[in-house]
């Protein structure tokens, strides 16, 4: 059986990934809040803001994880703030990385030792992982983060036949990119791509699938951007 672990498969990316490996005959387990509208899904309810998650996922997760000849952990479930670096609370900060920095190293202590050759860690992290916008501090730098751990990972498992990714997507149609940005400014952010459009999510999600089967790229961070106009 292979097992494909996705968080925050609830909606958006994170969906249209669930979706694009269920096809695929992949068991899927969405680790979220929110329960995924998928049939077939496995949910597993899971708050990485949460430290004490673990505890409580790790019986329900291991079961999954044996009976795995593969396993595809995908970090998608990401938390979003318009702050700066001026004016950013520590507490605020340290919230932000629970989610989007420790709670995917909880995940990977939690998986990663059941997960056998063949297997693969990507993370869904963004254009903002190797630059930076104003008004998005604690999210650049959870994101440059990400592609931190994302490489040390990789040379950290060595040897062990499981190979790890990034994949950075740019403006996606999703309900966060939605939350963030203003309707009147949607256009402006259309006209950023080479392609005058938003990626469809669907988009990220057979980047994902490509990659989790790609281990020649392991180690690599994969811009998915239709090409993004720098001004």
């Amino acid at each position: 059986m292979k097992l494909a672990i996705v968080s925050g498969s609830s909606a958006g990316i994170g969906l249209a990934t669930a979706k694009r490996f269920l096809d695929a005959g992949y068991r899927v387990v969405n680790l979220s809040r929110r329960r995924c509208p998928l049939a077939g899904i496995v949910d597993l309810r899971c708050d990485l803001s949460d430290p004490r998650f673990p505890d409580a996922l790790a019986p329900q997760l291991s079961a999954h994880l044996e009976a795995a000849s593969e396993t595809v952990l995908i970090h998608n479930a990401s938390r979003l703030s318009n702050d700066t670096a001026d004016d950013t609370p520590s507490d605020d900060l340290r919230a932000v990385l629970e989610v989007n920095v420790v709670g995917i190293n909880s995940l990977n202590r939690l998986a990663i030792p059941a997960m056998g050759a063949g297997s693969c860690v990507l993370f869904v992290a963004s254009t903002l992982a190797e630059k930076a916008v104003p008004g998005s501090y604690s999210y650049v730098l959870t994101k440059h983060a990400q592609v931190g751990m994302m490489r040390a990972l990789c040379q950290d498992l060595a040897g062990t036949g499981i190979h790890t990714a990034c994949i950075c997507p740019g403006f996606t149609d999703t309900e966060m990119l939605r939350a963030h940005v203003p309707p009147e400014a949607m256009d402006a952010v259309r006209g950023m791509s080479a392609f005058n459009r938003l990626i469809d999510p669907g988009e990220i999600a057979g980047a994902l699938f490509w990659a989790a089967a790609t281990p020649v790229i392991n180690g690599s961070v994969i811009h998915a951007n239709l090409g993004q106009i720098e001004r």
